[in-house]
């Protein structure tokens, strides 16, 4: 986990927010998507799919070229992969188990990335689970990572779980190929993030091929860019579209990738 401390047990955290003395008075949550219900019914005979989890958080970029991830990744120039703060959720070395799509707050451009690292500050926030499953700060509110509640509203005394100040609100790291190839950032940005695997759709697959894949607006090699998906990327496919002899798989909204290049566990309908 690149080095840092180990984290201490929920008991523990407990015990130092309450000794710390502040009193959490608001904190801002923008959730962009909620799953349909568990009990939703298929309508006209047809599967109800739920959406994924969408939040806009804080995104800084994670760099550390030549060093290795929690995954067993080595950290490569311009590497397509992201972080997040819980162990919970850090793909095995060159899978994508754990894949999620990053888009900056226009929706301009987007990329699919596995998760291979645990970061930024914390290592058990899985801020994106109810209170029920979280496995730490319960009392947040669901989509709230614990460090953006730490650095504006002066939660856990403004420290993260290892008791450093936090000195920025990062939800999630972006390895230097998502942050700059696949968004277009120059900086530290909020950007809109899908955990993908809190959703469901007719088909999953893997992306192969070594390089990231561009993702276009529409189903043609003519159509604009609308940004990459990374190797070893796990994601959603919708439907599928012939065009010629080549078929392309949608993935998201508006987001179109040649499908042989995508390793499916399953038949995809056409869209």
């Amino acid at each position: 986990m690149r080095g840092q401390t180990r984290a201490p047990g929920h008991d523990a955290l407990m015990n130092t927010r309450k000794a710390a003395g502040h009193v959490l008075l608001a904190v801002t949550v923008i959730a962009l998507s909620t799953p349909a219900p568990a009990s939703a019914k298929p309508k006209h005979g047809r599967r109800v799919l739920e959406r994924p989890l969408t939040y806009r958080l804080y995104a800084t970029r994670e760099g550390l070229v030549g060093g290795t991830t929690s995954s067993g990744h080595r950290i490569t120039e311009r590497d397509h992969f992201v972080a997040l703060p819980s162990t919970k959720t850090v793909s095995s070395k060159g899978r994508g188990t754990f894949t999620v799509r990053v888009c900056r707050t226009d929706g301009t451009r987007c990329e699919y990335a596995p998760v291979w690292d645990v970061g930024p500050w914390n290592e058990h926030d899985d801020y994106w689970n109810p209170a029920g499953r979280r496995a730490a700060f319960g009392s947040l509110p669901q989509g709230v990572p614990e460090a953006q509640a730490a650095y504006q509203d002066g939660f856990n005394g403004g420290k993260d779980e290892h008791g450093r100040t936090v000195r920025n609100p990062a939800g999630l790291d972006l390895a230097d190929g998502t942050f700059w190839d696949g968004l277009g950032l120059n900086g530290s940005s909020y950007v809109d993030v899908t955990f993908l695997w809190t959703g469901s759709a007719p088909a999953t697959g893997v992306v192969t091929g070594g390089a990231p894949l561009v993702v276009r607006t529409s189903a043609s090699n003519d159509a604009p860019s609308a940004g990459l998906a990374a190797d070893s990327a796990q994601v959603p496919i919708e439907c599928s579209v012939q065009d010629g002899t080549a078929r392309w798989s949608r993935i998201g909204p508006g987001h179109y990738v040649p499908g042989a290049y995508l390793r499916a566990d399953a038949a995809v309908p056409s869209c």
